[in-house]
């Protein structure tokens, strides 16, 4: 079974022997360096935004030779800036500091009502561009359903992750009960690999987790989890994008958009994205975002 990489992104990602290391910087600055502008040919460097769904150097590792590829297909050193949350990367879109971001779908959820954020493309993995929330426990835990952990722990992930925030509060307004009367205590790990150990280590009762990155790491890291069970799996909501700001000029648009489209056509794009399990990308339209954004207007009465 074939699992989304830009989600899944959980411990060792295997590198491809046979391609070269580009030129690609990772910046954790908050401010764009002058000197990090151009390139020697006079063209402009391209930035890229990468929204952490895991740990920082985990998530460098798996995306390096994604972007690396892009790097010498369109003959540009690419600059990573790596955030820690969501919010972070949403305001670098709509400032239009980076070229191109991998986000989440509850992330563009929240910049599609501004209109300043553009659908580059989507993975398609196992012929589909959706995936699930999973809500877990501890396997010697004796809750069973949602309901169960009131006054009880439970790890989101960010406050606007699809699977890791808006999927359980949706739940919580369903229950008619809000975040703040119904757990005990809640915490943000910021990393959906750092959510499924702390439940695995008995550290916290639960966590709403991306269906694909608890799949992977059940079948190349069982350890991480053996001690966890899931108790509701959500319907599906549309992939995390890769989305570009309104701002960017059709022509970078376009260069970038079709090196991602065609590389499953490509010898060493196939390479790559077979490691990272996904079968190609996509363009898609808004549609596939309906189901998270009407999960984000469910999850409202929840909130605190």
């Amino acid at each position: 079974m074939r699992f989304f990489f830009l989600a899944l992104i959980s411990t060792i990602f295997v590198s491809c022997s046979n391609i070269d290391n580009g030129e690609i910087i990772v910046d954790f600055s908050d401010t764009m360096s002058s000197d990090m502008q151009d390139v020697d040919n006079g063209e402009k460097a391209v930035y890229v935004a990468i929204a952490s769904m895991t740990s920082p150097k985990e998530t460098y590792t798996y995306y390096h030779d994604l972007v690396d590829y892009i790097s010498k297909k369109i003959d540009r050193p690419i600059y990573i800036r790596q955030k820690e949350t969501y919010v972070e990367v949403n305001e670098m879109l709509e400032k239009s500091e980076v070229d191109f971001a991998f986000i989440c779908s509850g992330a563009y959820a929240e910049e599609s009502l501004n209109g300043k954020t553009k659908l580059m493309v989507v993975p398609v993995v196992n012929e589909r561009t959706t995936y699930q929330a999973y809500i877990i426990t501890h396997k010697d835990s004796k809750i069973n359903k949602f309901s169960d952990f009131k006054n009880k722990s439970f790890a989101f992930t960010d406050p606007l992750s699809t699977t890791g925030r808006l999927y359980p509060l949706s739940k919580l307004n369903r229950l008619g009960e809000t975040e703040s009367d119904f757990f005990l205590k809640t915490v943000y790990t910021y990393g959906h690999d750092i959510s499924i150990q702390m439940v695995n280590r008995g550290v916290i009762d639960g966590a709403s987790v991306h269906s694909l990155i608890y799949e992977y790491t059940a079948m190349h890291y069982p350890e991480r989890l053996e001690n966890t069970k899931v108790i509701v799996s959500s319907g599906g909501f549309g992939m995390p994008p890769v989305v570009t700001p309104s701002s960017l000029d059709n022509d970078s648009f376009d260069e970038i958009r079709d090196v991602f489209i065609n590389m499953n056509n490509d010898s060493i794009g196939r390479v790559i994205i077979d490691h990272l399990n996904i079968d190609r990308f996509d363009i898609v339209g808004d549609t596939l975002y309906k189901s998270v954004i009407k999960l984000k207007e469910e999850s409202e009465n929840a909130e605190q």
